[in-house]
């Protein structure tokens, strides 16, 4: 049997249906957590903030609105507020230490391979981490999460086109930086 969709679930939940907002929760905590903290740096403020953000959805679930968006928008939405939140409280730039797998080697490729690739990530993370923190979570939300610009828009409250001219923007701007570095 297969799983029911986020529709029928959500339909559920918007009623009332706790166990239906549980099985949303399932689905959608491992990504959260890791969205939100790719943008803290912390385990323990992330699993505040993801818990902080499940717990603010199950409250307003009633007033949730489809938009023709998937619903991990909303919940994207969610947890860019709190972090954004967290951020001004706490005055500080994420950080997210380098070495986290950085090093993967994989079996039959040659060392020194695994090396240079795991040195070029750890470039781009730096340069990465000097973006302002919006640029850094355009970044997670469309490498890391797959989400459209579309989508990413409706998470960060901006219109699609501003997202592409964003990520233009952005993309040009770490060119820039690693012919910098060379």
């Amino acid at each position: 049997m297969s799983e029911p969709n986020d529709e029928a679930i959500l339909t559920q939940a918007v009623q009332g249906d706790a166990d239906a907002f549980g099985m949303l929760y399932q689905r959608y905590v491992g990504r959260i957590y890791n969205y939100i903290y790719y943008r803290t740096g912390n385990q323990h403020d992330a699993e505040d903030l993801t818990a902080r953000v499940f717990y603010r959805a199950m409250h307003h679930i009633e007033s949730y609105q489809h938009r023709g968006l998937p619903f991990s928008a909303w919940l994207y939405r969610i947890a860019h507020n709190l972090v954004a939140n967290w951020h001004r409280d706490n005055s500080r730039r994420p950080e997210i230490p380098l070495e986290d797998g950085l090093w993967v080697h994989h079996p039959g490729d040659p060392p020194e391979a695994s090396l240079l690739q795991a040195e070029e990530r750890e470039r781009l993370l730096r340069l990465i981490h000097t973006l302002p923190p919006e640029r850094q979570q355009l970044l997670i939300l469309k490498f890391v999460e797959h989400f459209s610009n579309a989508e990413i828009g409706e998470i960060m409250g901006r219109t699609e086109g501003a997202i592409k001219s964003l990520y233009h923007r952005t993309l040009l701007s770490l060119r820039d930086d690693l012919e910098k570095m060379d």
